[in-house]
């Protein structure tokens, strides 16, 4: 968009939620975020927060600034998906950054979800005379650190179910046929998804059965980690032989033995998992439903017809009611279909705390 058009705060914020989505999968536990500085109409300084330890976007994009445009920086506004730190932590302040560039005004979208943060800057930047606003396209920003948000208030992982089924729910196809039920774009899409999180998790049956890599294959940004995999076993017995345990990432393998999923993501979550993908089999996905611990369900469905004969993805078990999604997106994979949302749980959902 050339600079002329882009006349509002929102148009500016749309440029830094641009520079934070390069970084999702790549900063945990930390929040994706993106900046952008502005000073008479254009970008003179942008960046994003590229990994836990490193600079945060404020401080990348005042660098952009300064190696290009230093002479700008004074009286700049500078334009960032979340609220600015006030506090020390791995890094230092960002509000203390932006005073000392000779920024003059700062934007932010999403505040900071931590209570013992959240309004700081607004407060430590006013000190300095810096003019804030907060609030712009607030909604985007949000969503974009909606696992981190709940890993601060909870301390419990953001957990994603993923499937993929036929036309009449069925998650396998009758023996013999092979194992692929969705095609090879839905697959890769699946991969895609495995770069958004921490950990992926998978019933000991599924490995069993399917042999699973759960890698990220050609879907990681370079320099990405592999994430957890996750295996739930009540007997303890796993075929040595599987990928999962034998491949050049068996030390990013994690069993966890005689644990219900409660337990299991609190553990998680205690090691700085901040998102989850469940992965398989039905009874997992089935027992994180029944507990209402999915915030977000990815769903492939096949245009094949498998009958009596295919094992059903949901079902097992009868519930009471049933779950309707809300913030529905669909998606054509070739002749697949993607269908993505959020359970619409009864309010407040409860979550078991720690």
């Amino acid at each position: 968009m050339p600079p002329s058009q882009l006349i509002s705060d929102a148009d500016w914020m749309r440029l830094a939620l641009t520079q934070a989505r390069q970084g999702i999968g790549l900063t945990s536990p930390n929040p994706a975020v993106g900046a952008v500085i502005v000073k008479e109409g254009r970008v003179i300084g942008q960046g994003w927060h590229r990994k836990a330890g490193g600079p945060h976007a404020e401080v990348e994009a005042i660098r952009d600034a300064q190696a290009h445009h230093a002479d700008q920086l004074p009286g700049s506004t500078i334009y960032v998906t979340l609220e600015p730190c006030s506090t020390h932590g791995r890094t230092g302040p960002c509000t203390e950054a932006v005073h000392a560039a000779g920024i003059q005004r700062v934007v932010w979208g999403a505040q900071d979800p931590n209570p013992g943060h959240q309004g700081r800057a607004h407060e430590v930047l006013s000190a300095h005379s810096i003019d804030t606003t907060s609030g712009v396209l607030e909604a985007e920003c949000q969503e974009l650190i909606r696992p981190f948000a709940k890993w601060i208030a909870t301390r419990l992982p953001y957990v994603i179910a993923k499937a993929g089924q036929s036309l009449d729910g069925k998650i396998t196809r009758p023996a013999g046929e092979g194992p692929w039920l969705t095609s090879e774009q839905a697959r890769a899409h699946s991969r895609r998804l495995r770069a958004r999180v921490d950990a992926i998790l998978v019933g000991a049956g599924t490995v069993r059965a399917d042999n699973p890599q759960l890698t990220l294959r050609e879907a990681g940004m370079p320099g990405q980690e592999q994430p957890w995999r996750v295996v739930l076993t009540r007997s303890g017995v796993l075929p040595p032989e599987a990928h999962l345990f034998t491949d050049a990432f068996r030390e990013r393998t994690l069993i966890l033995r005689d644990l219900d999923l409660p337990e299991v993501l609190r553990e998680l979550g205690q090691r700085g998992v901040v998102s989850v993908l469940i992965e398989g089999g039905a009874q997992l996905l089935e027992r994180a439903f029944a507990l209402r611990l999915v915030d977000e369900i990815v769903w492939y469905v096949a245009p094949r017809l498998c009958g009596a004969a295919g094992l059903p993805v949901l079902g097992q078990q009868p519930w009471s009611a049933s779950i309707g999604l809300k913030d529905v997106q669909i998606e054509a994979l070739g002749d697949n279909v993607c269908l993505t949302g959020r359970p619409d749980w009864p309010e407040p959902t409860s979550f078991p705390h720690p």
